[in-house]
């Protein structure tokens, strides 16, 4: 039987949650939270991978917060079987700040899972309101995209159709950029990998990311590029000289900018006041890469929710750069650059496999 739970709100345009958790002092804590929004409905509470399986198909959720470490059936081991029996779901896997956590959760990612929540070290009210607000803002990205992609009539417009794109509008003919710099959250992991793998032996420029995720899973994360590309992906320390054939990926809370010395650049980290409610940013990323390259850089934005990186991609294109996005049908989340293609930002706006083709070809040839 489903253990669904009534609420007297409208189905019509609430988000359908189903909670996966063994511990019953969190489901509890995450069912109150949930309750108290409007625009949400908890469909299904589940105390572990095996029940969560069960219950699935007749709850129909659009998210499902899913625990890492239960009984019976853990949530590495049920992701498969929920994909597959409510694919238009998107899974969030609560994981803890632990190296192990992180090995998981990364992996869960490349399994399916649209994003992860890390769990607060400590139970007190900042770690924990911090979580419920970090929970809150996912699940309606999540829970957004996951009824758009249910129903393609929902998602969001382009801007009018203008003659020529904002973005290319005055720009000189001639591109040959010097570095590419790319900006990615939600699904950004696995999108990365996917952008990367094919094309960065073959690109001969530094490469600098800002994903947002926090100290830990970034390490894995720069770990796991390295493995796929075959090339030197770090985290940087302050002050690092930057090589031509690393990648770059900024470190877990902390901000990553380049900065010119002499004729090279160097990486310059500092813990500087959030930006976009993130930390590390795309926006000051992008920006001190305008002050490096100029018109020299090509940024890329791929999927991720909120708008981080439209600030900073106006001004690489008023620079002279090109700025390049994942479309939305691709994206898990289409906030970033969605941001970005709205403002009239956008050079091209494609799927990752599109993506690659155009950043091979500019990075190595140029356009004009």
């Amino acid at each position: 039987m489903v253990s669904a739970i009534a609420t007297n709100r409208s189905s019509g345009q609430s988000i359908r949650v189903m909670i996966v958790d063994d511990s019953a002092v969190v489901r509890g804590l995450t069912k109150r939270w949930l309750e108290a929004e409007k625009d949400i409905e908890i469909v299904a509470v589940s105390t572990d991978g095996m029940r969560a399986v069960t219950d699935v198909v007749a709850a129909k959720p659009d998210v499902i917060i899913l625990d890492v470490e239960m009984p019976r059936m853990d949530g590495l081991t049920a992701l498969p079987q929920l994909t597959k029996l409510a694919p238009h779901a998107r899974i969030v896997m609560a994981s803890t700040l632990t190296r192990e956590g992180a090995t998981t959760t990364l992996r869960a990612m490349s399994l399916g899972a649209a994003d992860y929540i890390a769990k607060p070290e400590a139970t007190g009210l900042g770690g924990a309101t911090a979580y419920q607000q970090d929970l809150i803002a996912k699940i309606r990205a999540l829970g957004g995209a996951a009824q758009a992609s249910a129903n393609p009539a929902r998602r969001t417009p382009l801007p009018p159709p203008r003659p020529r794109p904002v973005a290319r509008a005055n720009k000189p003919a001639i591109f040959r950029p010097k570095a590419l710099f790319l900006g990615s959250s939600t699904g950004g992991p696995q999108a990365l990998q996917s952008f990367l793998t094919p094309i960065a032996k073959d690109i001969k420029a530094p490469i600098f990311i800002v994903q947002h995720m926090p100290a830990t899973f970034t390490t894995i994360l720069a770990e796991k590029l390295a493995q796929v590309t075959g090339r030197p992906c770090v985290e940087p320390k302050d002050g690092e000289v930057v090589k031509s054939d690393h990648i770059y990926l900024a470190p877990g809370d902390w901000h990553m900018k380049v900065e010119k010395q002499g004729l090279g650049q160097v990486i310059r980290i500092d813990q500087s006041p959030q930006v976009n409610f993130c930390r590390p940013a795309v926006d000051p990323l992008f920006a001190s890469g305008v002050k490096v390259f100029g018109g020299s850089m090509l940024s890329v934005v791929l999927t991720g929710m909120g708008h981080d990186g439209r600030d900073g991609a106006k001004l690489v294109s008023e620079a002279g750069g090109r700025v390049i996005v994942q479309d939305e049908a691709s994206s898990v989340v289409w906030g970033m650059p969605g941001a970005i293609a709205q403002a009239g930002l956008a050079d091209e706006i494609k799927p990752i496999p599109e993506l690659c083709r155009l950043a091979k070809t500019y990075m190595n040839n140029g356009v004009g």
